[in-house]
């Protein structure tokens, strides 16, 4: 038997690359009743960026398919598709990630990787998830995403609101 997750995932921030910037991470899952919505609002160290905001929006859904999966009461094979609607992340965890991992964390300019602490831990994550079966990243249109574009924006509404 296949057990299939379905994972909306974006990140957003607010005042990008500044001191100041806000962040937020949102994971949407599909369910035979709906969807359930978690989100994470980024540290404020280091600064909040849209990419790390967008990588930690996949580590979220990771982190919850594993949960999800550890509570099953049998073991079946995954099909878990993440989709995101930043072709940063899909590209980050489809074709960079092995080849960084690879060169000590080196990119093809010798400088060292933007975000190696979040692709790390996302890679920890995707080949622990991996053990249990198949995980896919798919990009799709920001216009198909809007669910967890809401949710993300929700968040930052929150953070927002209780800083001020």
């Amino acid at each position: 038997m296949v057990y299939i997750m379905e994972i909306l995932t974006d990140g957003g921030c607010r005042g990008n690359g500044r001191a100041s910037a806000i962040g937020s991470a949102a994971a949407v899952f599909k369910t035979k009743h709906g969807y359930q919505s978690w989100t994470s609002s980024l540290p404020a160290y280091p600064p909040p960026t849209n990419q790390r905001a967008e990588i930690r929006a996949i580590i979220v859904a990771l982190e919850l398919a594993l949960e999800k999966f550890d509570r099953l009461d049998h073991n079946p094979a995954l099909d878990v598709k993440i989709y995101s609607d930043s072709r940063y992340a899909v590209d980050c965890m489809t074709k960079w990630i092995y080849k960084w991992a690879n060169n000590g964390w080196i990119n093809y300019a010798g400088n060292s990787v933007a975000n190696r602490d979040l692709l790390e831990e996302a890679s920890d994550l995707d080949d622990r998830l991996k053990e249990e079966g198949d995980v896919t990243y798919i990009w799709i249109p920001r216009e198909k995403n809007k669910m967890a574009d809401e949710i993300c924006n929700e968040d930052m509404d929150q953070q927002c609101d209780d800083s001020g």
